[in-house]
């Protein structure tokens, strides 16, 4: 898998366009990257990086509003979901309701993605709850922030089996 853009949209959550050129706006797979953004030089900035040269265009979104923007403009087909994304301002993190709004969101389309969520590191009793309900709204995986290289390749791993589970090991714009 490849990626191109968001890792340098800043605060935006600009996408910028990527190898593979595919008819869905983007390259061979649209990749929602959603991260509240507070720490620098994180796997959110490296991850696109990685998956970059293989045609994998990241939007990256760094509040739940733009990532809905994101979904409107343009075919998601995997998305990544911080659960401490926050629903507005980047600065808002004490109010961080975009992740579980933007899984919501992403339920409700008419073909959802397969979802991979990454979640807080808070109390048992909220992982619990939040793991609930990220899979009661159709996550694929759950997984803990990537903080090192060992957990990135974890990431790699769960997207290269969603590639291969919804989309029979094929780029979904050539689908």
């Amino acid at each position: 898998m490849g990626a191109t853009g968001g890792a340098n949209g800043g605060a935006s959550g600009g996408a910028s366009g990527g190898a593979g050129g595919g008819a869905n706006g983007g390259g061979r797979l649209n990749l929602l990257l959603s991260h509240g953004g507070w720490e620098q030089d994180s796997w959110v900035d490296r991850l696109p990086r990685l998956l970059e040269p293989m045609g994998v265009v990241s939007h990256r979104a760094e509040n739940g509003k733009h990532a809905a923007t994101v979904i409107e403009s343009m075919p998601i087909h995997i998305a990544i979901v911080d659960l401490a994304l926050p629903l507005d301002r980047p600065e808002d993190v004490e109010f961080a309701e975009g992740g579980v709004r933007l899984l919501e969101l992403l339920a409700r389309l008419s073909q959802p993605p397969p979802t991979v969520v990454v979640r807080r590191s808070r109390t048992h009793r909220d992982d619990t709850r939040e793991l609930n309900a990220a899979l009661r709204a159709g996550a694929y995986a759950v997984v803990d922030r990537p903080s090192d290289t060992h957990e990135l390749n974890l990431m790699l791993e769960v997207l290269r089996r969603c590639l291969t589970r919804f989309y029979e090991g094929r780029w979904p714009s050539g689908v």
